[in-house]
């Protein structure tokens, strides 16, 4: 694999995670606002890391590993593109 062709892929990578990322911390937030759990979804919204936190305490574990799983999978491809 030339270089150019490793950098598209890791680009690609990086953006695909991110977009992950904020696509599930919408779905936290949003279910923290649809339990009424306003205070909580707004300081998921404002503290990002107080989302998967949040969800987690209400019921919602799956979609808080979720989000710690693309967190990580975001981490370790920004990592590879430096």
């Amino acid at each position: 694999m030339n270089l150019e062709a490793r950098d598209a892929v890791l680009t690609t990578g990086l953006v695909c995670t991110f977009a992950l990322l904020v696509t599930v911390h919408v779905v936290n937030v949003f279910g923290l606002a649809r339990r009424r759990k306003l205070a909580a979804a707004l300081g998921g919204l404002v503290l990002p890391p107080l989302a998967p936190y949040f969800a987690f305490t209400q019921g919602m574990q799956v979609r808080a590993v979720a989000w710690v799983a693309s967190a990580a999978l975001y981490a370790v491809a920004l990592l590879l593109n430096r």
